[in-house]
């Protein structure tokens, strides 16, 4: 495959950078992520994915835009409230860059689709906010294989970790962070505390360079490191993430 002179311009930025090329860039067209959630993480995650020229990319969602979203998804605007979220988002991403191929899945992941959708796909990034999506999404991605770039958000802050322990011995899975889900009336959302948008920009932006260094195998990858960022402390900081040699999900037989 031969770069068009249009995707010479387009991805000039990249290919003069020494650690891409064009042999990186051509990965990144060859790629295909899936992106679990068009919402907050999702909005920024997206589109610098698509800016990018990773070749394909999936979305999966099954809302629909709400006037509330608008404050921190940017990926939508006023115009697609009532439109479904992977629909708005993939208009955008295609007004964005036609080089992308963008696959809808329109539907809430669950034990009965969870793995025909995820296997068709190199890398996954959930930005769900819900931790029974995210136990799901990360037991099948250790079950098939795939390397998971995982991001959550608070009112003025975020985390953002790799779990990828087929890559290497020792390196965790979501579940070693995290076994079970928290007691219903310990877990929250934004429409229950309320989030400052940008920050959603801010831990989205950081998702998609650590989704992009996957790809491209270049730099420090976050597996078995958790990236904590404080919006409020101005301050960022990265703590170990150990496997948890009796994890159920990652550990057995190993």
């Amino acid at each position: 495959m031969d770069f068009t002179d249009e995707q010479l311009e387009r991805y000039a930025r990249h290919i003069i950078l020494k650690d891409v090329g064009g042999a990186g860039q051509m990965a990144l067209l060859k790629a295909r992520v899936l992106v679990v959630g068009a919402g907050g993480l999702g909005s920024p995650l997206l589109q610098y994915l698509a800016a990018a020229g990773v070749g394909t990319i999936g979305i999966v969602d099954d809302d629909h835009v709400d006037l509330s979203n608008l404050q921190r998804q940017i990926i939508h605007a006023t115009g697609d409230v009532g439109t479904p979220k992977t629909e708005s988002a993939a208009a955008k991403i295609k007004a964005l860059n036609s080089d992308v191929n963008v696959i809808q899945h329109a539907v809430r992941l669950g034990a009965d689709n969870a793995a025909a959708i995820i296997g068709d796909y190199d890398i996954v990034a959930d930005g769900t906010d819900n931790f029974a999506t995210r136990h799901l999404v990360n037991d099948t991605c250790v079950a098939l294989g795939k390397t998971l770039v995982s991001a959550a958000l608070g009112p003025f802050e975020g985390q953002l970790a790799t779990f990828k322990p087929h890559a290497e011995v020792g390196l965790p899975c979501y579940r070693c962070f995290l076994p079970e889900e928290p007691p219903a009336d310990m877990q929250r959302t934004c429409s229950d505390i309320g989030i400052l948008g940008a920050v959603a920009g801010v831990v989205g932006t950081l998702q998609a360079v650590e989704v992009l260094k996957e790809i491209l195998d270049i730099g420090d990858s976050l597996a078995g490191k958790m990236l904590i960022y404080d919006a409020l402390g101005a301050t960022t900081r990265t703590i170990g993430l150990p496997q948890d040699p009796k994890c159920p999900t990652c550990a057995i037989g190993k």
